[in-house]
């Protein structure tokens, strides 16, 4: 999985790296820990490309990602070996209509998942906890 595979995919959905405080992504820094940057939106391609670059196989990386219509958005983070992303809905999380302390997974599910299965994932888990 590339990050533009997924976000390409995921934009097709209604999703976006474009989130109300432009574009924030995270690369690995020389103490391997995620440092986060926020960039114009109309640099969103040259994110992309430096989140692929080979200077940054093998090592993990992150993503904003926001769907504007339900105004709500999270992280997908990229591990060291991009066969395997994470979600985590971080920017106006949508909470569940039966327990507001729960997060809204079957909606993020039918959100995203379509989308996801069309690009070849395998497999997904989903776990929440109560805030």
């Amino acid at each position: 999985m590339t990050v533009s595979v997924v976000v390409h995919a995921l934009s097709a959905s209604g999703w976006s790296p474009v989130e109300p405080l432009g574009v924030s992504y995270a690369v690995e820094d020389e103490d391997d820990d995620l440092e986060w940057v926020r960039a114009h939106p109309d640099s969103l391609e040259q994110v992309i490309a430096t989140l692929a670059s080979r200077e940054r196989q093998g090592q993990e990386v992150a993503i904003s990602i926001y769907n504007a219509e339900a105004q709500t958005g999270g992280i997908l983070h990229f591990f060291a070996k991009k066969t395997e992303v994470s979600f985590s809905p971080r920017i106006d999380r949508r909470s569940h209509p039966v327990a507001e302390e729960m997060t809204d997974l079957p909606w993020y599910l039918n959100s995203m998942l379509p989308a996801l299965f069309g690009i070849g994932l395998l497999g997904y888990q989903a776990q929440d906890m109560a805030d």
